[in-house]
């Protein structure tokens, strides 16, 4: 009986009351990704097609991917940062899957490109939505997904990009333990931190990981999910001692 129920679900989510939303960018030398890695590279190792050399003629078509591993859409785990933090294949897969919590701060990030999601925004949201449940997904919605260069440097060459106050990243885990984060630049961050003279560059991403949750950066679509009511799957490889992967992630959402 219960697999059958399970079976009935999958027909109903893929059914005309929820939409699937991919927040996922897709993987090419194009992709957005953090300034320092070079560009995803293929190389042919086998083709069928009819100009194909001899020595890789053959009846599949089989590539070797050259990629960061936090390059694109990808995940972070705590390994990333941390010797003894979690590696990729100590990720249990139910760490996968997540009620999803969109926070919209477009309109402000569109006139403020450093802006910084404090407690007090997510404070206010709550009055708004609810309380966010245990074991969410919280994800930062700016719309940056949409800029060519996710960057945005001024005239100077001063990056400019919106993030997460270490406070708030403290707070969501002690105060709501959220299970995972994300958001679309490729640092956690503000670009105003990450670039400050003297100091460590990254110490909201260093937090989340030493607190032993996972992220997602570099994603996308967040504008096409409700603030509440869809869940999130985020898939990637088990990689052995692995810091993170390009991931696939999507969101089911009630139908609008």
């Amino acid at each position: 009986m219960s697999t059958m129920k399970l079976w009935d679900l999958a027909t109903e989510l893929k059914g005309t009351h929820y939409k699937w939303v991919d927040l996922t960018h897709e993987l090419s030398p194009e992709t957005p990704h953090w300034y320092g890695f070079k560009p995803f590279e293929a190389q042919v190792l086998f083709d069928y097609l009819p100009d194909t050399p001899e020595d890789k003629l053959a009846p599949m078509r089989c590539f070797q991917y050259s990629v960061a591993s936090q390059y694109g859409t990808h995940v972070d785990v705590p390994r990333h940062f941390f010797k003894d933090g979690r590696p990729m294949q100590d990720i249990d897969i139910k760490e996968m899957v997540y009620p999803l919590v969109v926070i919209d701060k477009s309109k402000e990030c569109a006139t403020n490109p450093d802006f910084m999601l404090t407690i007090n925004d997510v404070e206010a949201w709550e009055k708004e939505y609810g309380r966010i449940p245990e074991n969410a997904f919280v994800a930062f919605r700016s719309d940056w997904y949409k800029k060519i260069d996710l960057e945005f440097p001024d005239e100077s060459g001063q990056p400019h990009y919106p993030g997460w106050d270490i406070e708030l990243i403290k707070w969501l885990v002690k105060e709501r333990n959220i299970g995972a984060m994300g958001h679309e630049p490729a640092d956690t961050d503000p670009g105003f931190i990450t670039t400050k003279e003297g100091a460590y560059p990254y110490p909201g991403e260093q937090c989340i990981l030493q607190l032993d949750r996972i992220q997602i950066e570099v994603m996308r679509n967040l504008d096409q999910v409700p603030p509440t009511g869809s869940i999130i799957i985020c898939a990637f490889p088990k990689i052995k001692d692995g810091t993170g992967a390009p991931a696939r992630c999507f969101a089911i959402c009630p139908a609008d």
